[in-house]
């Protein structure tokens, strides 16, 4: 109902180059650059100009975002307040967030979705969280959950509603025999001095742990890379270093190795988000996700003592 080149004219400016934005709608770069020059033609000003291999925005560029975020939201308060004048949901509706959430929180309510309303057609795509607010931008997915990371819009962002949903405590693992296996908590401070298994540079898992390293005051000494929690716990039970996991992973287990609380204030954790688009969290199928997620959730992370048995 409103000009999809505002879509494309919004994700070339989070992206800074038609390259990006066509990767991120799945339209070819050329398909992109007809289209800004398409709109810019019919507007009569000018939106981009080069800018080395970037682009940049025109001021007139700028102006124009500013009343397509308000179409937008605007739209999507329509479809809401359609959706709730409809008998039951129907068309399709996407989920999509990180491995730990894609893997624990996304299915059950996807299939409560599903059980409770058979003619909505559920999708769920695994994404990382720079991922997912592309996918929201481009109409690709309804609803996200994602991780607060440095390259995560600030939650003042126009563009999207984003709701707090829960923290996620991280968990020290050491091997079994370790020195600090048998304590019910330690500060990450007291681990300081070990090798460290992380994910690779650029993941949303290396800056997790790096994050909450430095905040700690150290510098991890970064021994290995591993991305998948398994992977790290199996590095872990052989000796070759220790692991922070999120409390929502789970590990294999046959694992020899302690998973141990880490306690600070504030204890280091992972923000977990809803987002959807700027104006659709009233749409009932998306109020019932979230209703779905946050039992989910309660069930895997009640309020617990520091000595409670931990998930393997």
């Amino acid at each position: 109902m409103i000009d999809s080149r505002l879509r494309v004219l919004q994700l070339v400016a989070k992206h800074g180059t038609v390259t990006a934005a066509a990767q991120a709608l799945h339209y070819t770069p050329s398909a992109v650059s007809y289209q800004l020059r398409q709109l810019s033609a019919e507007l009569g000003v000018e939106l981009v100009v080069p800018q080395g291999r970037r682009i940049r925005l025109t001021s007139a560029a700028r102006a124009l975002l500013h009343h397509a975020e308000l179409l937008f939201a605007q739209w999507e308060r329509a479809q809401a307040d359609l959706a709730v004048l409809a008998d039951e949901p129907g068309g399709s509706f996407t989920l999509c967030g990180f491995s730990t959430a894609a893997t624990h929180l996304l299915p059950p309510a996807a299939a409560e979705l599903r059980d409770a309303f058979p003619n909505l057609s559920v999708r769920l795509i695994e994404a990382e969280p720079t991922r997912c607010f592309d996918l929201l931008l481009a109409g690709d997915a309804d609803l996200a959950l994602v991780i607060v990371t440095a390259d995560t819009p600030p939650l003042s962002d126009a563009r999207f509603d984003q709701l707090p949903l829960l923290d996620d405590p991280l968990d020290l693992v050491t091997p079994a025999g370790h020195p600090l296996a048998d304590r019910a908590a330690v500060a990450l401070a007291d681990a300081a001095g070990e090798s460290w298994i992380v994910g690779r540079p650029g993941s949303t898992y290396h800056q997790l742990v790096i994050t909450a390293c430095m905040a700690a005051g150290f510098s991890p000494d970064v021994a290995h890379y591993a991305d998948e929690w398994d992977t790290g716990a199996a590095l872990v039970a052989q000796g070759f270093g220790i692991i922070l996991v999120p409390r929502l992973a789970r590990l294999h287990g046959d694992w020899p190795v302690a998973r141990i609380r880490l306690r600070g204030e504030p204890a280091p954790a992972r923000r977990i988000l809803a987002v959807t688009r700027r104006g659709g969290r009233a749409n009932p199928t998306i109020a019932r996700t979230l209703e779905a997620i946050t039992r989910t959730a309660a069930g895997i992370l009640p309020a617990a003592p520091a000595d409670a048995d931990l998930p393997r």
